[in-house]
C-alpha cells in the first residue's frame, strides 16, 4: 500500500512532527509514503513524463528521511495556497496549456478545473489514500477529492483555530504561547516609555487568537474580528487604563481581520486561489487613531509570522502526533472521508463534509464584552479547553 501526504495553506508549528509520526507508523505497518511538495501545487504541477517535475513535486518518505524534522517548525514538504479546481489561466502549468497559448491572451476571471489531472497523477503515483494537512481551504479541496471517489483522511491545522467540526487545530496553542510571551515582553518598552501599545495578531475571520492571548496575558483591551469597534470609545477606555496603571501604560490587541464601525477589513495584494487577499495594517490604523484621539505616544507591533515560526510547544506536539496516529488507524481500517478532531477534550473523527457546514467563531455573548472591548470569561464549565 502507498499513501500520500501534503501540507497546504499557512505553515504552523506541529506540521513536521505530524508528518514524521505518519511516516513512522506507516513504515511499522509496511506501508509506503510519498510526500507531495508544496501542497496542492505539487499535484497540479506534477508531470510524470518529466523526471525533473517528479523530483520537484514529490519525495519518497521513510524513517531516515524524517528522522530529525520534528525538531523544527514549519513544513519540510513546503506549502502553497493552490486550488487545482480553480486555476487562473496565467497559473496553468506550461505542459497543461493549450497549444498556442500566450500570456495575456486569456483573462484570469475564467478559472479551470484540473481535478481530473490531479486524480490521474495520484493514480499513476500509486497513491491509494491521501492525507492532506491544512485549514478549511486546503481540506475543502480534499473533500472534493473524496466526493470524486478518492480515499482521503484529513488533519486540521490553523493557528486561528477556525476549522469547523473540531475544538482544536494544530498550531493554535503555539500561536497563543508566542503571543502571550511577546505581549509580556512588550510591557517593558510600553512601561518604560509610558505609552499605549497596540499589538496586531493573526486572525482573519475568527478573533480567538486575540481573545485568548489577551485573556491569558491580562491585556487591557482586545479587539476581535467578530465585533466592529468604535475608535473613540476605545480611546476613552484605553486612556483610563493608562492613567489607572501605576506604570502609566496600556496595551491593546487587535485581530488582523478586525474592522472599525463603518470601516472595512484592511486587505492588500491579489486574492489567492481561495479568494483571500493578504490582511494586515488595522493595528497601524488603530494606533494612529488612538494617537490622534488621546494625544499619547503609541507603540505599534505587528507579530505576524513570529506567531507561527519556530518549534511547536508541547500541546501542539501532542496533538500533531496523536492526529497522525489516528489518521493511520483509520487508513488501516479502510475508513475514509474523515477528519481528525478534538471534541470536549476527547480525540475523535468526524465526516470531512462538516468543514463546509458551518463557521467556527468566538462565542461573543459568552466570552466577550462588546462595550468594554475585553474578554469576559466567567463560566467555563462544559467548554472546550481553549474556549471559543
Amino acid at each position: 500500500m502507498r499513501i500520500g501526504i501534503l501540507t497546504g495553506g499557512g505553515d504552523v508549528p506541529g506540521l513536521n512532527p505530524c508528518i514524521k509520526a505518519v511516516v513512522n507508523r506507516a513504515e511499522d505497518e509496511g506501508i509506503q509514503v510519498i510526500g507531495i511538495r508544496r501542497g496542492w501545487w505539487g499535484l497540479l504541477h506534477l508531470n510524470l513524463e518529466d523526471p525533473a517535475s517528479v523530483a520537484a513535486c514529490t519525495v519518497k518518505l521513510d524513517n531516515n528521511v524524517v528522522r530529525t524534522i520534528d525538531r523544527s517548525g514549519g513544513t519540510f514538504l513546503h506549502t502553497s495556497r493552490t486550488h487545482p479546481g480553480k486555476v487562473k489561466s496565467s497559473e496553468i502549468p506550461e505542459f497543461l496549456r493549450e497549444p498556442g497559448w500566450q500570456p495575456g491572451t486569456d483573462d484570469d476571471t475564467t478559472k479551470r478545473d484540473f481535478t481530473p489531472h490531479v486524480l490521474k497523477n495520484l493514480e499513476r503515483l500509486g497513491v491509494e489514500v491521501l492525507i492532506p494537512i491544512g485549514g478549511d481551504d486546503t481540506l475543502s479541496y480534499g473533500e472534493r477529492l473524496h466526493q470524486e471517489g478518492f480515499p482521503v483522511v484529513a488533519i486540521p491545522k490553523t493557528m486561528d483555530n477556525d476549522v469547523f467540526g473540531t475544538d482544536y487545530c494544530i498550531g493554535f496553542s503555539t500561536a497563543v504561547t508566542r503571543s502571550v510571551n511577546f505581549l509580556h515582553q512588550l510591557r517593558t518598552s510600553a512601561g518604560s516609555h509610558e505609552r499605549i501599545a497596540v499589538v496586531e495578531l493573526f486572525g482573519r475571520n475568527s478573533g480567538e487568537t486575540s481573545l485568548i492571548s489577551s485573556y491569558l496575558a491580562g491585556v487591557d483591551r482586545a479587539i476581535i474580528s467578530e465585533v466592529h469597534f468604535d475608535p473613540e470609545r476605545l480611546a476613552k477606555l484605553v486612556i483610563n487604563d493608562k492613567r489607572n496603571n501605576p506604570s502609566n501604560y496600556a496595551m491593546v490587541t487587535v485581530s488582523e481581520g478586525a474592522q472599525m464601525i463603518g470601516g472595512k477589513i484592511i486587505e492588500y495584494g491579489q486574492a489567492d486561489a481561495f479568494g483571500h487577499k493578504k490582511l494586515g495594517g488595522i493595528g497601524s490604523l488603530l494606533g494612529e487613531a488612538l494617537k490622534e484621539l488621546t494625544g499619547q505616544h503609541i507603540i505599534y507591533q505587528r507579530l505576524s509570522y513570529l506567531m507561527r515560526s519556530g518549534a511547536p510547544d508541547s500541546l501542539d506536539l501532542m496533538v500533531s502526533v496523536n492526529y497522525a496516529n489516528m489518521a493511520m488507524s483509520l487508513i488501516l481500517r479502510s475508513e475514509y472521508g474523515r477528519m481528525m478532531a478534538l471534541r470536549n477534550g476527547i480525540y475523535t473523527n468526524v465526516p470531512m463534509n462538516i468543514i463546509t457546514e458551518g463557521l467556527k467563531r468566538v462565542d461573543v455573548d459568552e466570552l466577550y464584552d462588546r462595550d468594554q472591548y475585553r474578554p469576559k470569561v466567567r463560566n467555563v464549565d462544559g467548554k472546550p479547553m481553549f474556549l471559543y
